[in-house]
């Protein structure tokens, strides 16, 4: 009788738990129907059904469904309702960085490691006689999706003649053959850049990693050479404009009357263990006392007084030391630069958020000053890593911001030949799997719109990669970040070389038009 009476007293929960369940449903459809930014910030929505929720598939003719018929008409005024954009606030540049491998040097790497499922870059007979000297003008054209050649939009097929002319006659010029390479986190740490260092070293001469910044937040994933630096403050063309920049895009202060740089050289690649010549560049100076240190004795210079930019060369035979500045008020450096008067330099001048929509406001003045005391013979842009996304579809707005970036670096390096890289693949989810973001392939088109229309060079990550999906074959070869994003270096070793293929095969066509010439 009493365990009926305790049972009839019992608290019947049910319909606690009903309301609990209806309450969770509520949050969890609150949260998928969330908008696609709030505040400017990007919203990863929540889909409870993702895994079982049937999607169409992507494959490269959904994902080239409506691309030629965006932006039917090329053009290239400045429209204000195409720039409501901004760039650098477009996405959040989330950085994985890969572990080095511990053996990763070039003398150990194997002639054919690449798996079956990657498409790798060797250029055939066909690609080699179809010459990259035909422009293509027909709006439904997707061939250049697949093509690991260089496209010279330049009249008379002449957008790198001042490069491979320096590189015929390297031995002769009296300095190095220079190349910049402009982008943002993609190459950071010196990822792709190495590589493609270490081959245009290895062919054509020349020592050291060339240009590094005073300090910056990824030098301890940079393996090309360790460094360290201390008392600085820095300033960024991002977010500090009223200065005057370079291709950097940062300027360094000294905060104490201690600020220093410490640096040791290294052996990953061939060429990086001992430089004959430092240089620093400065872009101000009064009466600043430099002093570098090193194992066996320590050596005092003045730096001479400036106000444009200036190069101070300190030659020797250099591995590793600390250099010191005192009485350094007023002064704002650029960096330093590690190499050697000969051969090939390849300077890495990378920004982590840079859209390369930025670097229209690099001085111009301070520019061709640079240009004069280190001459380029080709600078590389790569960009558009910051700017593909789920959100945006149609890229002319950006077109229209690089066509005036290109003209005007032209104007600040009128001695430099431009190279415009394609954006590499990037994967989104999709259901249950990864897969290409559509908005990929329409900023590729927008990029080589943009190359064509400054009649510059152009040369597609994407399609060197391997095309649709080459990103989910990278991560899984270990050659790219789980963010599906970013290369590590195996990767990146993948990409210079077929970057290096293609500039070979690029200039093999120079070479022969000259020869036709001589004759």
């Amino acid at each position: 009788m009493v365990s009926v009476k305790n049972r009839m007293n019992k608290k019947n929960y049910a319909n606690r738990f009903v309301a609990i369940l209806f309450v969770a449903l509520i949050v969890n459809l609150g949260l998928y129907w969330l908008p696609d930014s709030i505040l400017g910030l990007q919203i990863k929505k929540v889909d409870l059904l993702s895994d079982i929720r049937e999607y169409p598939e992507e494959n490269a003719d959904n994902l080239l469904t409506g691309l030629a018929d965006d932006d039917a008409v090329d053009d290239f005024t400045n429209n204000s309702e195409d720039t409501v954009v901004t760039p650098e606030e477009i996405v959040p540049d989330s950085t994985i960085y890969p572990p080095v491998p511990s053996d990763y040097r070039t003398e150990n790497w194997p002639q054919q490691d690449f798996p079956d499922s990657v498409v790798t870059h060797k250029t055939n007979e066909k690609q080699i006689s179809e010459s990259s000297k035909i422009v293509d003008n027909d709006k439904n054209n997707t061939d250049y999706l697949f093509n690991t050649n260089i496209e010279d939009f330049s009249s008379g097929h002449t957008g790198l003649r001042r490069f491979f002319a320096a590189l015929n006659n390297v031995n002769n010029l009296g300095r190095p053959v220079r190349i910049a390479f402009l982008g943002d986190s993609f190459i950071e740490g010196d990822i792709f850049v190495a590589d493609f260092r270490a081959k245009m070293q290895a062919n054509f001469g020349g020592r050291g990693v060339g240009f590094i910044p005073v300090t910056s937040n990824v030098a301890q994933y940079r393996p090309t050479i360790k460094q360290s630096a201390d008392g600085w403050n820095t300033y960024s063309i991002i977010k500090n404009k009223n200065r005057k920049y370079v291709l950097s895009g940062l300027l360094f202060e000294p905060a104490s009357d201690n600020a220093s740089i410490h640096f040791q050289t290294v052996d990953m690649y061939p060429g990086l263990e001992e430089v004959s010549s430092i240089k620093f560049i400065y872009s101000n100076n009064e009466n600043t006392e430099l002093l570098l240190k090193n194992d066996s004795d320590t050596s005092y210079y003045e730096l001479p007084a400036t106000e444009s930019v200036t190069q101070f060369e300190i030659e020797g035979q250099h591995t590793q030391g600390t250099i010191q500045f005192k009485n350094a008020t007023g002064l704002e450096a650029i960096g330093f630069a590690f190499e050697d008067n000969r051969g090939v330099v390849v300077d890495n001048f990378s920004l982590r958020g840079n859209s390369g929509v930025i670097m229209s406001e690099i001085d111009r003045e301070s520019c061709r000053e640079l240009q004069r005391i280190r001459p380029y013979d080709l600078i590389v842009l790569q960009y558009g890593l910051n700017v593909a996304s789920d959100s945006v579809r149609e890229y002319g707005w950006y077109r229209n911001h690089m066509v005036a970036v290109i003209e005007h670096i032209q104007n600040c390096f009128p001695g430099a030949d431009i190279l415009m890289l394609g954006v590499s693949d990037r994967s989104h989810k999709h259901g249950s799997s990864y897969s290409t973001m559509p908005a990929v392939l329409s900023l590729l088109r927008a990029q080589r719109q943009t190359a064509k229309r400054t009649e510059v060079a152009f040369w597609s990550i994407f399609a060197a990669m391997g095309g649709q999906n080459s990103m989910v074959k990278y991560v899984n070869s270990n050659w790219a970040s789980k963010d599906y994003t970013h290369l590590s270096f195996r990767g990146g070793r993948e990409i210079a070389q077929a970057l290096f293929d293609a500039i070979i095969t690029e200039k093999s066509m120079y070479d022969g038009d000259e020869r036709l010439v001589e004759k």
